[in-house]
């Protein structure tokens, strides 16, 4: 079993309906008695039990911890790809992100945070996390893990075709990449983020529409990956909320 010890983290994967439980208490102060309360509400068994026992399963505790199981995923909604084009009717605005390789899970939670912030409509990675890691995403994402729809595609290239087929522009961020802000990001849009100190793979790099950079005044070289997630998200929603 993994748990979950976050007030974020435990209250939203309550409110996504994800399997979870029981709910396990010690002392608890008024944060912990409302999240309590929220999962009576949604049938989630709530123990008692002692401070000691909290310190065992996870020392970082603060009264509360929500129990998953550890083979369940990480992370909300899942889907696949085809069923997930085949529902987007016409729906001309939707931003996939695809991980290329991703592999730090507070980076991978701190992206699911910023794709729940800015309408991202799904997340494509090549695998699913490893399950060990799913207390530290659900902690890093505030609990956005248990929202953000996911799928699995073994062959991102062939997602990119598919996307591309689906009347997608994808687009890879790259340091080498045009201007962000140079670029038409509004109609469906898909992003491919690299991982860390690897960057996007040749091939998907290669099967790119374009690859775009964030203008930066600093002196170092790049921007950790979830930050220039979270900024050009953001710029994508800005430019599809302007009028054509």
């Amino acid at each position: 079993m993994i748990y979950l010890s976050g007030f974020h983290a435990i209250e939203e994967r309550i409110k996504s309906g994800l399997p979870c439980g029981p709910l396990l208490m010690a002392k608890p102060g008024p944060r912990a008695r409302g999240i309590a309360a929220l999962a009576l509400q949604r049938k989630i068994k709530v123990d008692r039990v002692g401070t000691a026992d909290l310190d065992r399963l996870a020392p970082d505790h603060r009264g509360i911890l929500l129990e998953v199981d550890e083979q369940l995923k990480d992370s909300g909604p899942e889907t696949s790809l085809e069923d997930f084009m085949e529902n987007l009717g016409d729906r001309k605005d939707a931003l996939v992100v695809i991980l290329d390789e991703i592999t730090d899970p507070q980076n991978y939670g701190a992206i699911l945070r910023s794709c729940d912030q800015f309408g991202v409509s799904l997340v494509l990675t090549r695998k699913r996390r490893i399950a060990k890691y799913a207390e530290v995403i659900s902690k890093t994402s505030a609990g956005a893990s248990a929202w953000v729809p996911t799928a699995e595609y073994a062959n991102l290239v062939r997602a990119v075709e598919i996307l591309k087929e689906g009347g997608f522009w994808v687009y890879g961020a790259d340091m080498e990449g045009e201007s962000l802000w140079s670029k038409d990001l509004r109609g469906r849009t898909a992003v491919i983020l690299g991982g860390e100190g690897t960057g996007i793979s040749r091939i998907l790099k290669e099967n790119c529409d374009a690859l775009i950079a964030i203008p930066t005044l600093g002196r170092l070289d790049s921007l950790n990956v979830s930050v220039a997630a979270g900024v050009i998200f953001y710029e994508v929603m800005r430019q599809k909320k302007v009028k054509k």
